[in-house]
């Protein structure tokens, strides 16, 4: 079994992914980028099965979405720092953790660059191995066999 360690900055919440992530988002949407403060989110996402909490204890966030449906935020009650969120369209059987809050964030580079007609002018897409869509994109035509049964299976 793959395990992959993450925490907080200040370290009360520490956590560790039991798999691999079903894919890997680097979101470049307004939204993201306001929530975050940054050019853009990387969130692994992954069954919230797959997350364990080891230490210390996540604060829920709500927050205001593009789709109107909003997204919790997970944060450190401490540093404040976020975790991951659960978006309403995917459901909270599906985590979107952030990937800079992974000890080794340098495993997951992105799958996808979603909502890259909003990136940045001065960012260079894709990453390598990568693919960009101006918007969302098909689950179908993108994510892996296996991924696409997990993320079934997660979602009952």
């Amino acid at each position: 079994m793959t395990a992959h360690a993450g925490r907080c900055t200040c370290g009360h919440v520490r956590y560790r992914l039991l798999a691999d992530p079903m894919i890997v988002h680097c979101c470049h949407c307004t939204w993201c980028r306001r929530e975050t403060g940054s050019a853009f989110v990387l969130n692994a996402v992954i069954e919230t099965s797959a997350v364990e909490i080891e230490a210390g204890a996540v604060e829920t966030v709500l927050t205001p979405s593009a789709s109107g449906a909003g997204q919790r935020i997970d944060r450190c009650p401490t540093c404040r720092t976020a975790v991951w969120s659960v978006y309403a369209g995917a459901g909270p059987a599906i985590r979107f953790v952030r990937v800079g809050t992974l000890d080794e964030a340098g495993r997951f580079p992105p799958d996808v660059h979603i909502f890259a007609a909003s990136a940045l002018p001065w960012l260079s897409l894709p990453t390598p191995g990568s693919r960009v869509f101006d918007a969302f994109y098909a689950f179908e035509d993108v994510w892996r066999p296996e991924a696409l049964a997990r993320r079934r299976a997660a979602r009952g």
